[in-house]
């Protein structure tokens, strides 16, 4: 039962782990709000590192997670991805037209 319980509360940790890290994502993509500073701030290349590392997290944690905890890690890196090209097509945009201006 111990066991059984220390399960349930590694499942909950990962589930939050992989929530936080999208969530800072979506920070670093200028998508949501810092809380600290009540800004939007945009960093790509951090957004990148950050979803990077969820990839890694999958990759070492495969063949080991819940139905639900790869349904999360999924679900969770194929919002980030869209929302990383997104950002990168908006970046190419506004470097095609400062280019035109010259």
């Amino acid at each position: 039962m111990e066991n059984n319980g220390l399960t349930n509360k590694n499942r909950a940790l990962f589930i939050e782990l992989v929530l936080s890290m999208s969530s800072m994502a979506m920070q670093q993509l200028g998508k949501t709000i810092n809380p600290l500073n009540g800004k939007i701030e945009k960093n790509i290349k951090l957004a990148k590192a950050t979803l990077d590392m969820i990839f890694m997290l999958k990759e070492k944690t495969q063949n080991n997670l819940s139905i639900q905890e790869q349904d999360i890690i999924n679900v969770t890196l194929s919002n980030l991805q869209l929302n990383y090209m997104e950002e990168l097509d908006k970046l190419k945009k506004q470097a095609d037209i400062k280019e035109e201006k010259r």
